[in-house]
């Protein structure tokens, strides 16, 4: 058996092939992230045998440079193991290894394959990237409106501050129709009464009226903010609030793309409190395969929901903080499923009480519930079963 050690790169790869000994067969040497590239590691390999199940391929999730390789590896019928680097870390400490170079990063990979530890996946990879792929996108969008909202928020608190105490939110939608119609307190003061009536009534189906139409008009009449120069501010807001849309928009169609992949996988994730299709496609998607992790807390140090402590000789820091390694949207979504659970679930919701009894924060206990949802997580994926909440004793 030989085992093909490969670092990835953006655009070339290192490689090192060992046999079952540990004996390096190929000294480390560099191919291009391409066709071309593929083909001479491939023809470099058949000198060695033509039999491919001698072949056992693996290389680190980077970023996304690994698809390429492995995909046409896979095409070519070879076994490729995909590791995540908490798993060679782990390898390099065994090989008391500092350094990282290319070259060094090749033996640690092989290493790990030869040692046995890892846990090869059977879980269809092609689909699972395609919904990981999807998800990313999907916060990529949330995260960008969420950054227009800001600046929305900006521009009206300098031409209409007062607008943002008239509604619950002025992104929501009744907020909204206001402001497309009439983006600054000089064109909201010169509104038609009836007209701008119609827009609340229609708006909020029925819950404003003549009276909330009066009361804006009078409030932007008298308004605080600064004019607006040139038409400058309403030009900027509505062509914001026109991008907000369409990034709402497109992140509507996404999820209903994401629930329709995931409902392919017959996953138990979205029977726990707070994690609905989108969510389940998230922690599906980035775990990808439970038994991968040989318990919650490697699920937790996958997340980067697991603590990091400082220290320095004799002292040691009080407070502990998230370590924030790995999986960031897996860590995201834990998190906004934690937020769910602690208000809606008794067991989440008992958890939460006990923690503020115990003179914990808001955002600190979130955190500790994050890291039980994770057990929660890894409990229902490996076991493939519904999940049933633990009534708290009375």
């Amino acid at each position: 058996m030989f085992i093909v050690g490969i670092d990835i790169a953006k655009r070339s790869h290192m490689v090192r092939v060992i046999d079952s000994e540990g004996r390096t067969v190929c000294k480390p040497f560099s191919i291009r992230n391409s066709c071309s590239g593929c083909n001479a590691l491939l023809e470099r390999l058949r000198k060695l045998t033509t039999h491919k199940s001698e072949f056992l391929f693996a290389m680190e999730s980077t970023a996304h440079y690994w698809l390429a390789l492995y995909t046409r590896l896979r095409k070519e019928g070879y076994q490729v193991v995909v590791l995540n680097p908490i798993q060679t870390d782990a390898m390099r400490d065994m090989l008391m290894e500092e350094n990282k170079t290319d070259e060094i990063d090749t033996l640690v990979i092989a290493e790990t394959i030869r040692f046995g530890r890892y846990k090869p996946s059977s879980v269809p990879q092609e689909k699972l990237l395609a919904l990981r792929e999807l998800c990313r996108n999907r916060f990529y969008l949330i995260d960008m409106g969420s950054d227009l909202k800001r600046k929305i928020t900006a521009l009206l608190d300098q031409v209409f501050p007062e607008f943002e105490g008239q509604f619950s939110s002025i992104f929501g939608k009744t907020a909204l129709a206001v402001l497309r119609q009439y983006p600054t307190p000089e064109k909201l003061s010169r509104a038609q009464t009836g007209k701008l009536t119609e827009v609340l009534q229609q708006a909020s189906n029925g819950r404003f009226g003549e009276w909330k139409a009066t009361q804006l008009r009078e409030l932007a009449k008298d308004s605080f903010g600064i004019p607006d120069c040139e038409g400058v501010y309403s030009t900027l807001l509505l062509l914001y609030l026109d991008q907000l849309q369409s990034l709402q928009d497109a992140a509507t169609a996404l999820e209903k793309r994401i629930a329709a992949l995931f409902s392919q996988f017959d996953s138990t994730l979205p029977s726990i409190t707070g994690i609905g299709p989108v969510l389940g496609a998230v922690i599906l998607s980035e775990i990808r395969d439970i038994s991968c992790f040989a318990s919650a807390d490697k699920v937790a140090a996958y997340a980067g929901l697991n603590p990091k402590v400082k220290q320095s000789g004799d002292m040691k820091s009080i407070a502990v903080h998230m370590s924030k390694r790995g999986s960031p949207y897996l860590r995201r979504a834990i998190w906004l499923a934690s937020t769910v659970a602690v208000q809606f679930d008794p067991m989440f919701k008992a958890y939460y009480e006990k923690k503020a009894a115990e003179g914990l924060r808001h955002m600190n206990i979130i955190g500790h519930a994050s890291k039980k949802m994770t057990a929660v997580i890894f409990a229902v994926m490996r076991d493939n079963k519904i999940y049933e909440p633990v009534l708290p004793v009375a």
